[in-house]
């Protein structure tokens, strides 16, 4: 075992010219041209069975909000349909070049977050999906979300061909010059504050402003920063507060089991996950309240608890959130089995992904499911596309867009060969015209996708919550 240990580190290393020159012979089999080709199969299932399929796994009583959220305008649509898209680009012509992927890449699934050393970076911030794969796959999500949020925004398809265009170019330029960075020097590589502030001297006035915002409101978000917006007293206790069906105390059960004993479940296991040290820190604090609380758009229904935690008093919050993993949408089209658990599939594919992410991430399993923990709001912030105050208008997008060409390659380049990436994407716009090209008939789909989802719901298929949640 040791000698065969010994022999991979004493292999001869490719050139980073011989990587660059792999990546350009993968053309050959698939060129970039061919990434811009869609074709629905015959044998797709629609929409709406897809969705279907989904809420049998799911919180029956919380699936009508997950369609109420889809249903806002065909960007939510999007955000909520990973699984019909994984099944649309399983046929696709595809570079085998392999990274690993976010697997719900769109462009409303990039924010802030605090790694372990405390450092305030931007990046990729949801891993639920996570796997290994072609990394195209990412790149195409990412591209049709920015034209479908492009239209959201009232936009025509000349401003979202050039945001794919930003998004694109900025991912082949980073990824150029992560192919010529040492590796030791790539793990440390973050789109840090200090870069972040940098970007005032080519971005817009109105995206200067939004990512001073952006990053001050990211700071501000701690545990103790936030203590006062998420709980309040009652009866001399320190609780959440209740804001049902959102935020709500009322759920004692989970699939026919004690709530208290699954968490009984995930923190004894979840702490194995953790390195001795986090794992010795978590032990000094005590469970002070729990609830469930409903999140995002595409895991809605899927079970996900926050946990408020006490070390020397209301001084010292922790919060967490633990959250059931189930088998990525991905998994029909490439391996899974090498994790054990799906909870570590996703504590995998973060570490690897982000470099440095929450000091208390990790997984483990209950008598129900899979999970995975994480803090809740330390140091984080997301991002939103839209019209509304502290959105992602007209006017900030472009320059958010080359701020998500740089996430994604940082988040590839970190997990895959940045030199064979750079190899097939090349200095030339191909790769962008080819991205421009499948957006576009994407977005048909999407749009298609969406009206049978509206009609479904008009008809009583599929179940709708009434609110607007």
């Amino acid at each position: 075992m040791i000698r065969k240990t010994l022999n991979s580190f004493l292999s001869e290393r490719q050139s980073v010219n011989d990587r660059l020159a792999n990546g350009k012979t993968v053309r050959q089999t698939t060129p970039r041209s061919s990434l811009g080709e869609f074709q629905k199969q015959v044998n797709r299932l629609n929409a709406v069975s897809v969705l279907a399929r989904q809420a049998e796994s799911r919180n029956p009583e919380l699936v009508p909000i997950r369609h109420a959220r889809m249903a806002q305008n065909p960007f939510a649509f999007f955000r909520g349909a990973a699984a019909i898209m994984a099944q649309d680009l399983g046929p696709l012509p595809s570079p085998n070049i392999h990274v690993q992927l976010c697997g719900d890449m769109h462009v409303s699934n990039f924010g802030f977050f605090s790694t372990s050393e405390r450092q305030l970076v931007f990046g990729i911030n949801d891993f639920d999906e996570t796997l290994r794969g072609n990394f195209d796959w990412d790149l195409k999500r990412l591209a049709a979300s920015a034209m479908i949020a492009a239209e959201s925004l009232g936009q025509d398809t000349v401003y979202g061909e050039g945001i794919v265009r930003e998004m694109a170019q900025s991912y082949r330029r980073h990824m150029g010059l992560y192919a010529h960075t040492p590796y030791i020097e790539l793990a440390r590589t973050f789109i840090d504050t200090k870069s972040l502030l940098a970007l005032e001297n080519t971005a817009s006035a109105p995206a200067s402003a939004f990512i001073r915002k952006q990053i001050q409101k990211a700071k501000r978000n701690t545990n103790e920063g936030v203590i006062g917006k998420l709980t309040h007293v009652v009866d001399h206790h320190r609780c959440f507060i209740d804001n049902p069906p959102l935020v709500t105390h009322h759920v004692k059960s989970y699939k026919g089991h004690v709530v208290l004993d699954i968490l009984d479940d995930a923190l004894s296991t979840y702490g194995y996950s953790l390195p001795t040290d986090r794992r010795h820190l978590l032990t000094r604090y005590r469970l002070i309240d729990y609830a469930r609380k409903v999140v995002g758009v595409g895991s809605i229904g899927v079970g996900c608890w926050v946990l408020y935690l006490e070390g020397i008093g209301e001084s010292d919050p922790l919060f967490l959130q633990w959250k059931v993993s189930q088998r990525s949408v991905l998994a029909p089209h490439f391996p899974d089995k090498q994790f054990k658990t799906q909870g570590e599939r996703v504590v995998y594919g973060q570490r690897l992904i982000q470099g440095a992410p929450d000091l208390f991430l990790g997984y483990g399993v209950t008598r129900t499911n899979d999970f995975y923990i994480r803090q809740l709001r330390d140091m984080k912030g997301g991002i939103t596309i839209g019209n509304g105050k502290g959105e992602i208008g007209v006017e900030e997008f472009p320059d958010y867009a080359r701020l998500f060409g740089w996430a994604l390659a940082n988040a590839h380049a970190r997990s895959g060969d940045p030199a064979v990436l750079a190899g097939y994407c090349g200095t030339g716009e191909q790769l962008d015209d080819a991205l421009v090209k499948f957006a576009h008939a994407y977005t048909e789909q999407n749009q298609a996708d969406y009206d049978t989802f509206i009609t479904a719901i008009k008809t009583g298929t599929l179940r709708c919550a009434k609110d607007n949640f």
